[in-house]
């Protein structure tokens, strides 16, 4: 099996008390196209 082109494990991250993520895991293979979408005015 390849390698994944980008792997996250475990991705924590907090602004004070609210936690954003908490322990994400992701990973994309070479070639593949991915969104991240949100509610309107998120990003």
């Amino acid at each position: 099996m390849n390698k994944p082109a980008i792997l996250i494990q475990r991705l924590y991250k907090s602004f004070g008390k609210l936690k954003a993520l908490d322990g994400i895991n992701l990973s994309i293979d070479k070639g593949s196209i991915v969104a991240v979408l949100g509610p309107n005015g998120a990003g």
